[in-house]
């Protein structure tokens, strides 16, 4: 979904993807098994998708804008299959995935449904066992500065245990990271 000038640059930067790489991931995948095949949902500039890349025998991300998506593809084509589609409608087959994923991006899908959607389609195409797993923003100053004029829905972790059995999942976990505030989440498929 769009973002202003600043949260682009932010988001493209090398210090970003320094912090995804260092802090975020490592963190949001703690006791997280991402098997062979895995789907990075709103893999944006690419941040997580170059730490991933290096870690997983097969890689595919789903990015809804396609020039971003051109972009990830003419830099990681060859080692990940980077498709132009809505996590909330991917062109997938059912099962294909160990695990599917998606960081820092749920709060840029405009509203709780859509991101339900992409809940339901990331259950859909997990094989039985595997896990959906992630990490998103949650609300504070710096946060609301950087999303003015931005697309900002976060999720609330109380309720989104809930959200994700509704999709179909089990054993889905919640917590916020005790400094940054950040909220990580995993779930089975059954």
């Amino acid at each position: 979904m769009p973002m202003n000038r600043a949260h682009r640059r932010l988001c493209s930067s090398e210090g970003w993807a320094q912090t995804t790489k260092d802090r975020i991931l490592p963190w949001a995948l703690e006791h997280v098994e991402l098997g062979a095949d895995v789907l990075e949902i709103g893999p944006g500039y690419g941040a997580n998708l170059r730490v991933l890349v290096e870690q997983v025998e097969r890689l595919t991300a789903a990015e809804i804008d396609a020039e971003t998506a051109r972009l990830l593809r003419s830099q990681w084509g060859g080692r990940a299959t980077v498709l132009h589609a809505d996590g909330a409608e991917l062109p997938l087959p059912d099962a294909a995935f160990d695990s599917v994923v998606c960081f820092t991006m749920l709060h840029h899908v405009p509203t709780a449904a859509h991101q339900d959607r992409i809940f339901a389609e990331a259950c859909r195409v997990l094989r039985p066992g595997g896990v959906f797993a992630g990490s998103d923003s949650q609300p504070g100053f710096r946060f609301r500065v950087l999303h003015f004029r931005d697309t900002m829905n976060t999720l609330d972790p109380a309720t989104l245990p809930a959200r994700l059995e509704r999709a179909g999942f089990t054993d889905p976990v919640a917590d916020l990271h005790p400094e940054s505030g950040g909220l990580r989440f995993r779930a089975r498929k059954a």
